[in-house]
């Protein structure tokens, strides 16, 4: 058994694999910086992971953490604080802090010139972290020091990068800066930190396994008020985290004991159930069916049986038969109208400003026709040779060149036996030209 036992744990042994640790150190160090090469990768990645989170494409938001340089400053971090080099933490502290400042402005100067002003679902997904990010930053930032100190890295670092997610959350929370949703830009700037700190933490944890020589410190009170603030920051980063995460496990309890309750007591042949919504403000279930309708038997019966599944404190409310498809599926319409409220004041702020443009192009047209109404009576007392008289916007394009030349035309007929001297042409082609306020007028007789 103990044969067996050594054997089994000889698998696990990964001292043999290690890198030289000093040429780890130095590794790790390098990548904490953020300057010239690495500081334009990383606004590159951002606006890439932007563009892939307004368009909600997943391959480009995983390209763009591909190619992102931030787990530097974070695993320089954990790595400070598990071998005590204070300087290598405030360079670390200090290229996390211009990394995050710049990613999260350069997003917002993305969404701030944008035309898809939608978010999308990726982008959503970014918005509400748990304590489920908690456990994969951790888990993640172990494989990523694991890989880091070991000679066989593999695909390991990219694949940290991917699944620990740290470039969507600064692009969502300069997203809720953009856009003004500042709840966007807590949760997201949340999940942020969280992947951040758990990322460290992990480094630290796995430095300290290692066994890396660490640097002692001259007063043994700063050391351990280090070790406090470092438990301290990453419990009071985890909190939030796990009351959402209770939040969110307590509905999805709730939602499979509902989905159960009606599969089990009000399915039946010839009867399908559209939808079913819980009313918390007044402890009432709502459900939506359609064909063979339930009976009051069978509605009593499963009211009876609700308490099983812990719907004890919930009233039941069938709707069905032509009514069916009214109010509980009204009530959804309008919930999907008031979400897309946004969406569609701003179409409608479009459509308003195009119907502009297009009356003022169609006035541009008529308006010499009402001009050439008014102009020929008052032709009459000016100039009485004068018989018929058009005006019309023209637009003039010469055979030689693509150029097309706008101007106002007036064309202008004079009775049978009339005449009229270049000055009172000049005269008529002057008031002409102030009269309908064109710049550029040409009269033909």
């Amino acid at each position: 058994m103990e044969r067996l036992l050594g054997k089994i744990k000889a698998h696990f042994v990964i001292m043999q694999d290690m890198e030289d640790e000093q040429e780890i150190v130095n590794q790790i160090t390098s990548g904490v910086s953020f300057r010239g090469a690495n500081l334009w990768v990383l606004i590159f990645a951002i606006f890439i992971a932007s563009l892939g989170l307004n368009v909600n494409s997943t391959a480009v938001i995983i390209g763009a953490m591909l190619i992102s340089p931030l787990m530097g400053p974070i695993i320089g971090m954990g790595l400070a604080m598990g071998i005590n080099d204070l300087n290598l933490m405030r360079r670390a502290v200090k290229n996390f802090g211009v990394a995050t400042l710049i990613s999260v402005l350069t997003a917002m100067v993305y969404f701030l010139i944008t035309p898809l002003g939608e978010a999308q679902s990726e982008l959503l997904a970014r918005t509400s972290p748990t304590i489920y990010d908690v456990l994969i930053a951790t888990f993640g930032g172990a494989a990523g020091i694991l890989a880091l100190c070991t000679k066989g890295k593999g695909n390991v670092i990219p694949g940290v990068a991917i699944a620990t997610a740290l470039m969507p959350p600064l692009c969502t929370a300069g997203y809720g800066l953009a856009t003004g949703h500042f709840l966007y830009f807590l949760g997201a700037f949340y999940l942020f930190f969280i992947n951040s700190v758990f990322i460290s933490l992990a480094t630290y944890v796995g430095v300290r396994l290692m066994h890396f020589h660490r640097l002692e410190f001259q007063n043994p009170a700063l050391a351990k008020k280090a070790q406090r603030v470092v438990a301290g920051i990453a419990i009071v980063t985890m909190i939030p985290a796990t009351f959402m995460t209770v939040g969110i496990v307590r509905r999805s309890i709730f939602d499979n004991k509902l989905n159960s309750f009606v599969k089990t007591e009000l399915s039946q042949p010839g009867t399908q159930v559209l939808s079913s919504e819980v009313d918390q403000k007044n402890q009432v279930l709502n459900i939506v069916a359609v064909g063979r309708e339930i009976s009051d038997s069978a509605e009593a019966a499963a009211k009876k049986r609700m308490e099983q599944y812990g719907l004890g404190d919930y009233s039941l409310n069938i709707i069905q038969g032509e009514g069916s498809d009214s109010i509980l599926m009204l009530n959804n319409q309008l919930k999907q109208i008031s979400s897309n409220h946004d969406v569609e004041r701003k179409k409608l702020v479009e459509m308003s400003a195009e119907i502009s443009e297009l009356n003022k192009l169609l006035d541009s047209y008529t308006r010499y026709e009402h001009l050439t109404q008014e102009v020929s009576g008052e032709l009459k007392a000016l100039y009485p040779q004068v018989r018929t008289i058009s005006i019309s916007r023209v637009a003039q394009s010469e055979r030689d060149t693509t150029a097309v030349k706008r101007f106002i035309a007036a064309i202008v007929s004079l009775d049978a036996k009339a005449r009229m001297s270049p000055a009172d042409k000049a005269k008529l082609h002057d008031w002409l030209q102030v009269r309908i306020k064109a710049d550029s007028l040409v009269v033909v007789y």
